[in-house]
C-alpha cells in the first residue's frame, strides 16, 4: 500500500528542518513541504482556500475558524513558534509612560490586526499583572516596514467596548511611534526604528529579558503563538493520522535539540553568536531539557491561559478549552 500524499506547510524553523530535508519521516505519509516569505501567508493560503492538508497556524487564526459554520480543520499539539512578549511591547519617550500603567488613556498601535497572537499575550499580561484593560487604551491597527494587506481572512472580532481603528493601508506604525502619532506599540514584528536605535523610542521593559525569565520561574509559562492544524476531513478517512503527525513533528523538534547539545561540545561555532552555548545552558537551566515541548499536558498551563485572554478580549464567542480545539486521540500527549 502507497504512503499517503500530504502537502505540508510551515515556515523555516530549526525544530521543523529534518522534516523539511527528509532526516525525518512520518509514518505511512509520503510529504510534500512547502515555506513561504513571511508566515502569515501560509495562514490565509490555508484559510482562504484550505490549500494544505497539514498547516501551522497563529492561534488565534485557528480559534477564529472555529466560528465559522463548518469549522473546517482541527489542531494537533504541537507548537512550532512561541515567544516571551513582554518584549513585544515599545513606548514613544515623549509620551510620558514610565510603567506599565501609564498606558491607560493612550493610543496604542497593534501590528496585522486587533488581537494578534503577539498581542494577545501581552495584553493579557497587562491585565492580569497591572491592571491595565484593552478597553482602558485607544488602539490602532496597521503594518510596519513594508505594505502589509488587510487580514480580511478570518473573522475580526472586535469588543464593543474598546476604541479600535484601522490605520490606512501601507502606513507604517513604527514611523508612527517614532513621530509620536501613537504612544506605544505592540507587535510580534520589531519595528525598524527601534533597530536602528532611534533615540525617540524605547521598550517598555528595558531589561525585558530578566522580566521574561523572572515572569516564567513565578508562572511557569512560556508562550505559545502557532500551532499546527489538519483538514477534520482527512482525518476521519485516515484514522491514526493525528498520531502519525504529532510524532513525526516530535521526531523533527528532538533532532534540532540534539543538535543544538552536540553543538556545545564544540561551543556551537558553526553558529555565529558568541557566548551561544552560555545561553544555551541558561535556557537548559531555566526550562528544562526539552525547552520546546509539545503534547497537551506539557503544555496546558499556556494554553489555558491563552483561552481565557482569548475570551477575555472578545476575540471568542465562548471560553474554549483544550478538550475543544485538539484531537481527542491526542489530548493525552
Amino acid at each position: 500500500m502507497s504512503d499517503l500524499k500530504l502537502k505540508i506547510a510551515f515556515w523555516n524553523y530549526d525544530r521543523t528542518q529534518a522534516l523539511a530535508d527528509g532526516t525525518v519521516k512520518i509514518d505511512g505519509v509520503d510529504a510534500s513541504f512547502e515555506n513561504t516569505r513571511i508566515v502569515s501567508e501560509i495562514f490565509e493560503r490555508m484559510i482562504r482556500q484550505c490549500e494544505f492538508d497539514v498547516s501551522e497556524l497563529g492561534l488565534t487564526y485557528y480559534l477564529r475558524t472555529l466560528d465559522f459554520d463548518n469549522p473546517p480543520f482541527i489542531a494537533i499539539p504541537v507548537f512550532p513558534n512561541r515567544c516571551f512578549r513582554h518584549s513585544a511591547i515599545y513606548i514613544n519617550k515623549s509620551s510620558g509612560i514610565q510603567k506599565p500603567q501609564d498606558l491607560a488613556g493612550k493610543t496604542v498601535g497593534e501590528f496585522a490586526m486587533y488581537g494578534h497572537d503577539a498581542g494577545v499575550w501581552p495584553k493579557g499580561i497587562l491585565s492580569d499583572e497591572y491592571g491595565v484593560t484593552p478597553d482602558q487604551c485607544r488602539w490602532v491597527i496597521g503594518g510596519l516596514d513594508w505594505p502589509l494587506a488587510p487580514i480580511d481572512f478570518i473573522p475580526r472580532a472586535q469588543p464593543a467596548n474598546v476604541n479600535v481603528t484601522w490605520a490606512p493601508e501601507g502606513t507604517d506604525l513604527g514611523e508612527m511611534l517614532e513621530t509620536g502619532a501613537i504612544d506605544a506599540l505592540i507587535s510580534a514584528d520589531v519595528p525598524k526604528c527601534v533597530l536602528n536605535n532611534s533615540p525617540q523610542v524605547a521598550r517598555l521593559f528595558p531589561d525585558y529579558e530578566s522580566v521574561e525569565r523572572n515572569y516564567y520561574q513565578q508562572t511557569g509559562i512560556f508562550p505559545i503563538m502557532h500551532t499546527v492544524v489538519v483538514s477534520k476531513e482527512l482525518l476521519a478517512q485516515h484514522p491514526g493520522l493525528a498520531q502519525s503527525l504529532y510524532q513525526g513533528f516530535c521526531d523533527a523538534k528532538d533532532v534540532a535539540i540534539k543538535q543544538y547539545k552536540t553543538g556545545m561540545i564544540f561551543n556551537n561555532m558553526g553558529i555565529m553568536v558568541p557566548w551561544l552555548s552560555q545561553l544555551l545552558a541558561e535556557d537548559r537551566f531555566l526550562l528544562g531539557d526539552d525547552w520546546w515541548p509539545y503534547g497537551v499536558e506539557a503544555n496546558r498551563k499556556e494554553i489555558d491561559t491563552f483561552l481565557r485572554y482569548h475570551f477575555e478580549q472578545g476575540l471568542s464567542k465562548r471560553w474554549l478549552t483544550c478538550e475543544d480545539i485538539f484531537v481527542p486521540e491526542l489530548l493525552g500527549t
